[in-house]
């Protein structure tokens, strides 16, 4: 098919013909090679813009989608992030992370009232938060995706891991405060905050949960 459209000699010449050089010579195949020659530009005419107008269409999609991931980015993320919660609002550090997860508020020894942690996880699923290496009480909320609290616990602080414990036994010892449904976030603050405020199970937290959504990893 490419050939016979786009070959004036293939469909105009030899095939058709006794003689090569009787029908370049004739006016019949002057008059087809001049049609053919007009159907081939008006043909590039119309395939040029086209293809200039996809190649331009597809350098813009990808500069967008570059952008996008660029803003959705672990390494773009905000340092902290305003959480509100029973009317009042924390300036909390993030930890969208493995790393940051597992560090958390350890080694840490006090908070400040409007001071506070956000965990935020891939997927909801049932967790259970525990003090290693914590040095101070903690309140935690554990929240759902919609943003509403499954759980409230006050965290305290256990004895560090001795010299002489093993990992496996030090992590065993320490007591596990389960979220009591899948969620997808913890908020944790300075000890005795939440009940105050009036959070419990059932509660409403707001932050931008799709902003960490699309961070957690």
């Amino acid at each position: 098919m490419h050939d016979s459209k786009l070959n004036g000699t293939a469909e105009y010449g030899t095939t058709h013909a006794p003689s090569l050089v009787a029908t370049q010579n004739s006016p019949s195949a002057r008059f087809k090679t001049r049609t053919w020659m007009a159907r081939a530009a008006a043909s590039a005419a119309t395939i040029a813009p086209a293809t200039i107008m996809a190649t331009i269409m597809a350098s813009i999609m990808a500069s967008i989608m570059v952008a996008t991931l660029s803003a959705c980015s672990p390494s773009q993320a905000p340092q902290t992030m305003e959480v509100t919660a029973g009317g009042r609002t924390f300036t909390c550090r993030l930890a969208i992370n493995e790393a940051g997860r597992d560090q958390g508020l350890g080694g840490v020894a006090s908070l400040g009232p409007n001071e506070g942690m956000i965990f935020a996880f891939p997927d909801a699923e049932p967790h259970n938060f525990w003090m290693r290496r914590c040095i101070m009480d903690i309140d935690i909320a554990f929240i759902d995706p919609l943003g509403i609290v499954t759980a409230v616990h006050t965290m305290k602080a256990e004895e560090l891991q001795r010299p002489d414990e093993s990992e496996a036994a030090y992590f065993a010892r320490l007591k596990k405060y389960p979220s009591l449904a899948p969620a997808q976030f913890a908020l944790e603050v300075a000890p005795g905050t939440l009940e105050p405020l009036g959070v419990r199970r059932g509660s409403r937290i707001e932050f931008d949960r799709d902003l960490l959504k699309r961070l957690a990893e």
